[in-house]
């Protein structure tokens, strides 16, 4: 097993020191899935819930998060992003989200990206739980991670 990079030699958490790296652009791709009943995903389709329009706030929110990161992650680098894309597709049993983060920096845009994901799939579950009381968000993982 590889040393872990986020430890020191006691284990104890440290920052990665990137002062070192050179800048390259940066991609990371994320995704996720809430399911819901039938009915819910209708109401969200015909932008019927009480809420509000479900599939807009959660692209908002999401995008919002990415930029959050390292707000909430203790040992994640506050990255300048260039770029964040947030989709948000129904299908036949709930809603897929999908993220794209995009920086010119020293250090990857992976966390970003998956709490872009999170955070739009939990927005859903928020707007959503007064008329679906068995939402499940699951297949939360990284897609893709590039470094040019």
């Amino acid at each position: 097993m590889e040393k872990l990079t986020h430890t020191d030699n006691k284990g104890k958490a440290i920052m990665v020191d990137v002062g070192d790296k050179d800048n390259q652009l940066r991609i990371a791709k994320a995704s996720g899935h809430i399911s819901l009943a039938p009915e819910t995903i209708k109401l969200i389709e015909e932008n019927l819930l009480k809420k509000g329009d479900v599939l807009s706030v959660a692209q908002v929110a999401g995008i919002s998060a990415a930029k959050k990161t390292s707000d909430l992650i203790p040992l994640c680098h506050n990255i300048v992003l260039d770029n964040v894309k947030v989709n948000t597709i129904p299908d036949k049993t709930g809603v897929k989200v999908v993220s794209e983060v995009r920086c010119f920096g020293k250090t990857g845009v992976e966390m970003e990206a998956l709490t872009a994901v999170s955070i739009a799939l939990l927005t859903i579950y928020d707007m959503c739980k007064a008329v679906d009381k068995k939402m499940v968000i699951d297949k939360v993982s990284l897609t893709e991670k590039t470094k040019k």
